[in-house]
């Protein structure tokens, strides 16, 4: 007795990926994120354990991090305090800003002209605290 097989199928064509176009850009992103400069104030320790203030304005955030430049040189898994400054019609005229905190997960090669690098930082989910503006002594 002979076996026989049943005729082999072929297989359906592959069909071709359609192609983007090349300005469509795809978001793997978890949330929304804002693209609007809001006036910030970083705070953190450099890799060599001294303190820095550096005053900057954000490129981007969301509700999970944010993306700015800094001239200071911090490092991937420094701690930083974000100080965003908030508009005052959302703060009923008042001067507030929204205290942050996150850790760097990313850092982009410093510019060559500017020497600013880009920062990305991952918010710590119990870092959120709006706090008044504290007022500058005026510098004689």
């Amino acid at each position: 007795m002979t076996k026989t097989t049943a005729p082999k199928k072929k297989a359906a064509p592959k069909k071709k990926a359609k192609a983007l176009p090349e300005d469509l850009e795809i978001n793997r992103r978890r949330e929304w994120r804002f693209d609007f400069p809001l006036e910030t104030l970083i705070e953190g320790n450099l890799a060599d354990g001294l303190k820095f203030k550096e005053q900057t304005s954000l490129e981007n955030i969301s509700s999970g991090g944010a993306y700015f430049t800094l001239d200071s040189g911090v490092v991937v898994g420094s701690k930083l305090n974000l100080y965003i400054e908030l508009p005052e019609k959302l703060a009923d005229g008042k001067r507030l800003r929204l205290r942050v905190g996150g850790i760097t997960v990313r850092l982009e090669k410093p510019d060559k002209r500017t020497k600013r690098q880009g920062v990305a930082v991952r918010f710590s989910d119990d870092m959120f605290k709006v706090v008044p503006v504290r007022k500058e002594p005026k510098k004689k």
